[in-house]
């Protein structure tokens, strides 16, 4: 049997495993985000985790940070391309997982 990735799923798990990056890239895929709407967003999220979710996308290159210098200074965040493809190719699993919470949540009502 194939091992996940020879197929691809391993490399594409890595850069998006997590509880917060697809969200992130979702968001910042529809339009740029400064760091305190992304945090309103999504408050589930702490600080101290969105601080290090987006230096790591930003490091995998699915996320580009933008520092305007100016008082206050302003950092905002967009997708890349490659975020941008990404985001993307996330679309049909997103999907899935619908269709699969509605099921469950169906077989609970039983």
């Amino acid at each position: 049997m194939a091992k996940p990735e020879s197929c691809g799923l391993g490399p594409a798990f890595q850069v998006i495993g997590g509880k917060w990056k697809a969200l992130l890239l979702w968001r910042v895929h529809q339009e740029p985000r400064r760091f305190g709407e992304l945090k309103r967003l999504i408050p589930e999220i702490s600080e101290k985790m969105l601080i290090q979710t987006l230096r790591e996308m930003e490091a995998d290159g699915l996320v580009h940070r933008e520092v305007f210098h100016q008082v206050p200074p302003r950092v905002e965040y967009s997708a890349t391309r490659l975020g941008a493809s990404l985001d993307e190719a996330l679309v049909p699993l997103a999907n899935w997982g619908t269709k699969y919470a509605k099921r469950l949540e169906a077989t609970q009502e039983r």
